[in-house]
């Protein structure tokens, strides 16, 4: 089937443009809550086509509510876009069979059930792979398949066990949580990494493999410096509140009206800082002249700059200090921060869908030249594509499969 042939078909049968990088990767998303569903709407941004597979009851986040769209969980919409859902029991004999026809055929497989959940159903790698020997496999966990296998992986956990918690909040308060369930975005950023190089090893070698991601591994990856420090330095970091262990003055200072964070790098930030301030003696005071001076004194530098920095508004001092070329900003909601996006360009806020029944989503942060992101279609309504992925499992027609998956088009008999 020629390439017009086949993004005509994927169009109109399927709903989905057949331009994007992963355009002809079949996913097969066995995934629940947010670390998978994730990783595979990024992944759907980019052209691939996602069979979300959900249980009678539906994914988890349908049910998270409030807040809402209408009576859809806006949790559900935020990470589900782009997928054609079908609901299958896994407990029924010919749901299961449904299940793993979808995964024989898949380019992708994701899930994030617990560590031999899918043996009983004959959705676990092995399985999968001895039928689909080039199949990517990606298998998410809270706390990996050996002595953590059986423990619960809620991103809360992760972050008391991981440490995070411990280092949040001030001094004097208790730790507390992410505002965002952290460890799940950055396991699903991971997670989509992970696929992409398998894919491409797939390229090469033409074969597939297990892509594995845990979720505390994750957290300890992605705490970065704060982990470094005790694999390297030997020390314990602790709870500083809004300031940086090793960077003055880096944090929310009081202003004549509200607070502005002040983010100074290094010595030659410093020294403007100080000079655009109205105080350029500060900067050759030789208990703050360098960064490490600064680190160990700032109790002491702390008040003189609040001394000055009273005597403006936190957006006065914002556009003062924004023309030095000096970083800053003030802390906004959410609301001020999706308009500042806005103000400068970056179009925060895309169209999801064509024709009616659109809605607007966030938009995928990756931008391409040539192959860009899509916004094909709307969060499925729960099974709302069984009919479409029945018709494509049992199709002879050649155009009708290619039309779901992308070409080139595979048979269950060709694995």
């Amino acid at each position: 089937m020629d390439s017009q042939h086949s993004a005509t078909a994927e169009r109109s049968v399927f709903g989905r443009s057949s331009d994007g990088p992963l355009s002809g990767i079949l996913i097969a998303d066995f995934g629940r809550v947010l670390a998978g569903p994730y990783c595979t709407m990024l992944l759907a941004d980019l052209g691939a086509t996602v069979i979300k597979i959900e249980s009678p009851a539906g994914d988890e986040t349908r049910a998270w509510r409030p807040p809402t769209r209408g009576d859809d969980s806006t949790y559900f919409l935020s990470i589900n876009r782009n997928k054609t859902s079908i609901k299958l029991d896994l407990r029924d004999a010919d749901d299961r069979r449904t299940a793993q026809r979808i995964a024989e055929r898949a380019d992708v497989v994701v899930e994030n059930f617990k560590p031999g959940d899918l043996v009983r159903y004959g959705l676990d790698y092995d399985t999968v792979a001895a039928t689909n020997k080039d199949v990517v496999y990606a298998s998410i966990t809270g706390f990996g398949t050996t002595g953590g296998a059986q423990l619960p992986g809620y991103d809360l956990l992760i972050q008391a066990l991981s440490g995070l918690m411990d280092l949040t909040g001030a001094p004097d308060t208790e730790p507390f949580r992410s505002g965002v369930a952290v460890f799940d975005v950055i396991t699903g950023l991971h997670a989509c990494i992970g696929i992409l190089a398998a894919l491409r090893h797939r390229d090469r070698i033409g074969e597939g493999q297990l892509v594995e991601m845990n979720l505390m591994s994750s957290a300890l990856s992605g705490m970065v410096n704060q982990t470094a420090a005790v694999v390297l330095g030997g020390v314990a970091p602790a709870r500083l509140g809004n300031e940086h262990p090793s960077i003055y003055p880096y944090e929310p200072f009081d202003t004549g009206d509200g607070k502005l964070v002040i983010a100074i790098g290094n010595d030659a930030q410093y020294r403007t800082f100080c000079a655009t301030i109205g105080r350029p003696e500060l900067a050759v005071d030789p208990r703050f002249e360098q960064a490490p001076l600064r680190s160990t004194n700032r109790t002491e530098l702390r008040p003189l700059l609040v001394e000055c920095l009273s005597t403006r508004t936190a957006s006065e001092w914002f556009d003062i200090l924004t023309d030095a070329k000096l970083p800053c900003a003030p802390i906004q909601d959410l609301h001020a921060g999706i308009a500042f996006a806005e103000r400068i360009g970056l179009e925060p806020v895309v169209t999801v869908g064509h024709g009616e029944g659109t809605q607007p989503g966030v938009r995928n942060p990756i931008r391409l030249s040539k192959t860009p992101v899509s916004y094909d279609l709307t969060p499925p309504d729960l099974d709302s594509g069984a009919g479409l992925v029945r018709a494509w499992l049992g199709a002879d027609e050649p155009v009708l499969a290619g039309a779901l998956a992308g070409t080139p088009t595979r048979s269950p008999e060709e694995h």
